[in-house]
């Protein structure tokens, strides 16, 4: 029930589909505050315990990433017939395999919060791509200056999705900076790549220390740019400063900015939507997740080992500890003042 709990369980409580019939936290003076402004009667330390009395529908967890295959299971055991999580899939392939083994033997549903694809910026870029106005789409891309497991499953998912889904057959990266494998979100503290698409398309990546400034937006979490550039032009949206364009129409830009209140409500309704009726599956769906969530591993395995990697993946591994083993102590190099504050020497 920290702050993105609290965007989600506002956000099911302000839908008349859905009622919010129990919370959970470990912390007891978080989960008296959060059970205060929510007014919700069930609330508890246990999430398992909460899970058995409530039975939802919905089992939505917010957590750091190291309980993944424990929360799935609890929900699964709840009998909710749709699991809500926060990205990423997992730490690890290893992790990642057993989650997905375990929602199809138990055939829940389940999507994961990559809720930035609601924003009304990034909602434009889409339709400019899909318009066919940008012509043959032959690059995505896509740069954060956050670290890999927050931000890299989001400019994966978004350059998969500017790119009608096509999925990855190999990636080859490189890593460098040891400080952000020891963040509760374990990270090589920069990750760069690129991901070569079935149908074609090259996928360019840089997240974390050495990734480009975006000097148009102010607030460093969202100096983040993802776009597509084509035969006739290029879009690409800032997640803290709208979007723009060239086609052979001239140029064009608008507004937008990453908005909790304004990309929570309809990432909510589409799960209700979903779970009334199977054909309107959810664009979060956790296969496409899942599917993005391994080219991130794929990158990590290439900057551990070297040379390309084939996707999909084979078999599962530990992709953090292979980090670990192969990062060399250099520090990393910056690409920006401003991230010295975020990777230290």
């Amino acid at each position: 029930m920290g702050k993105r709990g609290m965007h989600h369980a506002m956000a099911f409580q302000a839908n008349p589909r859905f009622q919010l019939a129990g919370i959970c936290n470990v912390s007891p003076a978080r989960l008296e505050d959060a059970a205060a402004r929510l007014d919700v009667a069930v609330k508890g330390n246990d999430a398992r315990q909460v899970a058995r009395s409530v039975r939802p529908d919905v089992f939505c967890f917010c957590t750091p990433p190291h309980v993944r295959v424990e929360m799935i299971r609890i929900g699964i055991e709840s009998g909710a017939r749709l699991i809500a999580m926060e990205k990423p899939v997992g730490l690890t392939s290893a992790e990642a395999f057993e989650i997905r083994r375990l929602l199809a033997e138990s055939g829940v549903k389940a999507v994961v919060s990559h809720q930035h694809r609601y924003g009304v910026h990034y909602q434009k870029v889409k339709e400019l791509v899909a318009s066919g106005v940008l012509g043959r789409i032959h690059t995505v891309y896509g740069t954060a200056t956050g670290w890999m497991m927050h931000m890299l499953s989001h400019l994966i998912d978004y350059v998969r999705w500017f790119n009608g889904e096509a999925e990855a057959e190999w990636v080859m990266a490189q890593a460098a900076g040891r400080g952000k494998l020891a963040d509760v979100h374990p990270s090589p503290d920069y990750i760069a790549g690129f991901i070569h698409f079935r149908n074609g398309v090259r996928g360019v990546i840089e997240c974390g220390a050495g990734a480009p400034d975006v000097p148009e937006v102010a607030y460093w979490w969202r100096k983040c740019r993802i776009g597509a550039q084509g035969t006739d032009g290029f879009a690409e949206v800032l997640t803290g400063g709208g979007w723009r364009a060239v086609t052979k129409a001239g140029v064009s830009s608008g507004g937008g900015s990453m908005n909790y209140d304004l990309d929570m409500p309809p990432y909510i309704e589409q799960i209700a939507d979903w779970l009334d009726a199977d054909s309107r599956v959810h664009p979060c769906h956790f296969d496409s997740a899942y599917q993005g969530f391994e080219t991130m591993m794929a990158f990590c395995r290439s900057a551990a080992e070297g040379g390309q990697v084939a996707l999909p993946l084979s078999a599962p591994a530990d992709e953090i500890e292979l980090l670990r083993r192969s990062l060399p102590e250099r520090r990393v190099l910056l690409s920006i003042a401003a991230n010295a504050k975020e990777y230290p020497a």
